[in-house]
Parts: structure tokens; C-alpha cells; sequence
């Protein structure tokens, strides 16, 4: 990441915003509960992508020359607190940006670079990722998705699983084993798949909540060239091992590459303070214990997302010190989505379809609460990173670890 010392972080500040003001709509603040179609809600978010290129605010810590502006996260970060109250392309910060551009830009090729991120930047693309499998789990080096080489190209078999958005998306990251004969870490790669190939099968899965975010793929003898390498043959761990890095720091909210804070209006979850006021519980004692704990929380979340971020960015802490930021994620949305239940009471029963209120919003964060625990690696994963890798405690015995992959036992 290249700081620029031409503008001051308050300038470019001021700048922001008088731009937003003068460019980008208002959030009326509308929140519409999870659909089956949300195509319009995509082009709407890359709509407003370009908008950002077009006034110069996209791609604030990308470098130059990969159609970013080269600024530091103090700039973003400015960016981010003028923009509040505005439309935003919620949307495409996760996973285009704070994830898989963002592993583009560590270990891609200059072509990957030049062409994948800045069309990103444009507001042309969206990415996403190709990892989890149907029979995987958390066992991200187990996949069993093939590329096998074929002269100066590949072919691709397999099927992956609980993919964000992958509907909506250009190209995915996707990690498939090449090597059957070496310990399952070591016989993988990374491929730039583009989601429209022939070959390509892309379903979308209805979520409790109504939404239908996450995908299935199939993979059926795609063809890629040489080109879609990302990173080493062989070398897809190190790859996907970056991308869980930028993944988890994504979820935890230290991501320096994302436009705006927040879930998009399609995912309506509700603050506990604000159950309170709507719900007219805002002088009841309990409540009031309740709301106070979620507040701390949140405030000791966002502290420690500045001050780990900052560690991580000066190398006091390793890579592995983004699963705190996932961790504390997780334990503070959940603890944000019970008060919030508990405050509601019967009324999250309420609300039904366009028209959620206070207790549809609710009732729908609750069903979704689990989530934090999942998406960007399970926290028993965030567990092990943390305890192994940080505080040096022993590694959990692995009897497949140094076995070639193709005689570990798989299934019954």
C-alpha cells in the first residue's frame, strides 16, 4: 500500500465531503426484508461504485496504477465517517473488495492486478469465492474440486458451496487440488475463474431468513487458461491462507478496503437501543441494563478493531491476530442480536412482508444470529488460530497431515 503526502487526511476529508453531499443520494433509511430477486439491488450498487470512480473516491487504499487512489487507511477511514447517512455500494465490499481484491493485490499477477481490481474499481465487476465444498466443513485443505493440466491449460471438476453472492459475481477465486500424490496442503492452486465459462452451474439456497445470498457451483470440464493461475501451482494454501486473512479481517471490520460501514439495507438488523426507543422501553431500568451492555460491547469491538488493525499494519502482530477481530465479531453481533430479542418480546412476532417494522427487523437479525459464527471461518477455527498461533499453545493432533492426499480416508 503506497501513502500519498500530497493531501492531508483533513483535507481529502473535507473534500469527501462536499462531494457526497453535492453527488451521492441520501439512505432514507428504508429497510426491506430479504427477497428472492435482489438483480436490481446489484446494478443499483454498481451503479453507485461508479459514481464513486467518477468523483475520484473509489478504490481510496488500491495503488495507483491498479485504478486506486494510493492513500493511506486514515483517508478511508475519513471517507467512511463523511459517508454515513449516504447510499453506498454496500454490496460489493464483501467479498469484492475487502477479500478477494484484496488477495488479488498481495499475490496476483500484474495482469490479474491491472484488469481484475480495476474493473472492480470501476464498478464493471464483482468477485467472489470459490472454497467450501458439500463435504468439507471447516476443512478448507480437504477439497476434493479437480484441475487437472491438459497441455498449456486446465480443466476443472468438482462443486463448491455456501459461495457469497456468486450469482451476481464476474469471476470467483476458486481453489481446487492439482496434486493427489502430496499431503493435502501442499497439492493445491488457486484459480481466476470467470462465473460465466461454459461448464460454470451456478444455484442459488434459500436462507432462513428468506435471503437467497449464498450459492451452490458445479463445475463441469471448465476450461482455464494458464492465466488463471493466482499465485503458485501447487502453492493455493499460502493463496487461500491470505484470503482467509483479508476474509477475517473483513468480518471483524478491519478491512481498509471497503466503501462505507454497515450491512446493506437487505439484511435488517436493528440495534438494541433502537428496539428501546421504538418500542417506547427506553426508561425501563432492565432495559435500559441491557442496552448499556450492548453499547459497551460495541465500543470495545471498535477499539480493538483500530487497535489490532494498527498492529497488524505495523507487523506487531502476525496475520494470525485478524481471528481476534473475527472472534470479538461474533460474540459482540450475537450478544447485539439476543438483547435485542430480549427488549422486543412478543413483539418480534410482528411484521410481515414489505413492510417489516421494528419487530420483522428483529425477529429476522435473531434467526440470522448464528451467521457470526460461521461466515469468514467457524470460531472454533478463530479459537485454534488464536490459541496455536499467538499464545503458542500445542497444535491439535492431525493424523492426515503429512499423509499423500490421495490415501486419506474420505467418506465411510
Amino acid at each position: 500500500m503506497t501513502e500519498n503526502t500530497t493531501e492531508s487526511v483533513e483535507s481529502f476529508r473535507a473534500r469527501a465531503r462536499t462531494w457526497l453531499a453535492e453527488n451521492m443520494p441520501r439512505w432514507d433509511g428504508h429497510v426491506s426484508p430479504p427477497a428472492d430477486d435482489d438483480i436490481k439491488e446489484w446494478h443499483r450498487a454498481r451503479e453507485l461504485q461508479k459514481k464513486l470512480y467518477a468523483g475520484g473516491f473509489a478504490g481510496i487504499c488500491f495503488p495507483k496504477e491498479y485504478g486506486g487512489l494510493g492513500l493511506s487507511p486514515a483517508h478511508q477511514q475519513a471517507f467512511t465517517e463523511e459517508c454515513r447517512g449516504y447510499e453506498m455500494p454496500l454490496l460489493l465490499n464483501t467479498p469484492t473488495f475487502s477479500i478477494c481484491a484484496a488477495t488479488l493485490l498481495d499475490v496476483g499477477t500484474e495482469e490479474q492486478k491491472r484488469e481484475r481490481i480495476s474493473a472492480a474499481i470501476r464498478g464493471d465487476e464483482a468477485l467472489c469465492q470459490f472454497l467450501s465444498e458439500p463435504r468439507g466443513g471447516s476443512d478448507l485443505a480437504g477439497v476434493i474440486t479437480r484441475a487437472e493440466r491438459d497441455g498449456d491449460r486446465w480443466i476443472l471438476n468438482g462443486a463448491k458451496t455456501w459461495s457469497t453472492s456468486a450469482y451476481a459475481a464476474d469471476w470467483g477465486l476458486c481453489l481446487a487440488r492439482t496434486d493427489w500424490e502430496v499431503s493435502k496442503h501442499r497439492g493445491l492452486t488457486m484459480f481466476l475463474v470467470p462465473t460465466k465459462a461454459p461448464g460454470v452451474t451456478v444455484n442459488r439456497i434459500r436462507m432462513v431468513n428468506g435471503s437467497r445470498e449464498f450459492c451452490e457451483e458445479y463445475f463441469d470440464d471448465v476450461v482455464l487458461p494458464a492465466s488463471a493461475v493466482v499465485g503458485e501451482v501447487g502453492g493455493g494454501w499460502e493463496v487461500a491462507s491470505r484470503q482467509m486473512f483479508h476474509e477475517r479481517n473483513a468480518v471483524g471490520g478491519g478491512s481498509p478496503y471497503v466503501s462505507g460501514r454497515g450491512l446493506p439495507p437487505t439484511m435488517p438488523r436493528v440495534p438494541p437501543i433502537d428496539v428501546a426507543r421504538a418500542l417506547g422501553r427506553s426508561d425501563d431500568p432492565a432495559v435500559r441494563e441491557l442496552v448499556g451492555e450492548a453499547l459497551v460491547m460495541t465500543a470495545v469491538h471498535e477499539q480493538m478493531v483500530e487497535r489490532v488493525s494498527r498492529a497488524l499494519g505495523s507487523g506487531a502482530l502476525p496475520p494470525a491476530g485478524s481471528s481476534m477481530l473475527r472472534l470479538l465479531h461474533a460474540e459482540t453481533s450475537q450478544l447485539r442480536e439476543d438483547i435485542a430479542l430480549k427488549i422486543a418480546g412478543a413483539n418480534a412476532a410482528t411484521g410481515t412482508g414489505a413492510d417489516l417494522g421494528i419487530g420483522g427487523r428483529v425477529s429476522i437479525g435473531y434467526l440470522m444470529r448464528q451467521s457470526a459464527s460461521l461466515g469468514g471461518g467457524t470460531t472454533e477455527i478463530s479459537r485454534n488460530i488464536i490459541s496455536e498461533r499467538l499464545l503458542g499453545m500445542p497444535r491439535e493432533p492431525a493424523l492426515d497431515r503429512d499423509v499423500p492426499f490421495k490415501e486419506v480416508k474420505r467418506g465411510r
